[in-house]
């Protein structure tokens, strides 16, 4: 039997890999990043405790791959909004509050650089692509500004989203505030900051 095999069940290497990636997302939104463990992940995939060890090296290889997925798939669903709404930079930021919600395991490792690789090539090109949906936006809106300019509305962009995602994952904010639709909400917030009235 391979290592990479349990009750004489062999994975393929691509399986076993998202077997113990969709383990992790479970793991985390269970007990966070800082309970993980290759042991629990392979018990969790039902493979040998040698298989995590063997497709990502170490816990921190796990994780760079883990918040490599995540990047991958916020930047999937920015490009989606973007082509969809025309680069409306409302709807991405209410696009990248509910991949918060929808995939807050993910979200809790993407911008917790110390748990993993952060000069892997791959992690960076993912983010990149995810924050080049975002530039797209604020380059959309009317007199869009530019140079450094630019950059520091591209990061109050960011800041807004991302700080408002992190209130709604923590419980921070009251229902009567902004009740429980986080899509709703998040529209509501962001469309007092980044529209003019009438």
């Amino acid at each position: 039997m391979s290592e990479d095999s349990t009750a004489g069940r062999p994975y393929h290497h691509g399986d076993l890999r998202r077997a113990l990636l969709s383990a992790a997302a479970t793991a985390i939104e269970e007990s966070g990043p800082a309970g993980l463990s290759l042991r629990d992940l392979a018990r969790r995939a039902g493979v040998s405790h040698a298989a995590p060890a063997h497709h990502f090296g170490d816990k921190a290889g796990l994780l760079t791959a883990f918040a490599t997925e995540g990047f991958e798939m916020l930047a999937d669903r920015l490009a989606r909004i973007r082509q969809e709404s025309g680069g409306n930079l409302l709807e991405l930021g209410v696009g990248y509050v509910t991949f918060a919600v929808h995939h807050r395991a993910h979200f809790e490792v993407m911008f917790r650089p110390e748990l993993f690789h952060r000069d892997d090539a791959a992690l960076a090109a993912a983010q990149q692509r995810a924050r080049a949906a975002l530039r797209a936006g604020v380059s959309g809106l009317p007199a869009a500004p530019v140079g450094p300019e630019g950059a520091q509305t591209e990061l109050a962009a960011w800041s807004i989203v991302h700080g408002f995602a992190n209130l709604w994952l923590g419980g921070a904010l009251r229902g009567d505030q902004v009740g429980d639709d986080p899509e709703a909400a998040a529209r509501l917030v962001i469309t007092r900051l980044f529209t003019t009235p009438g």
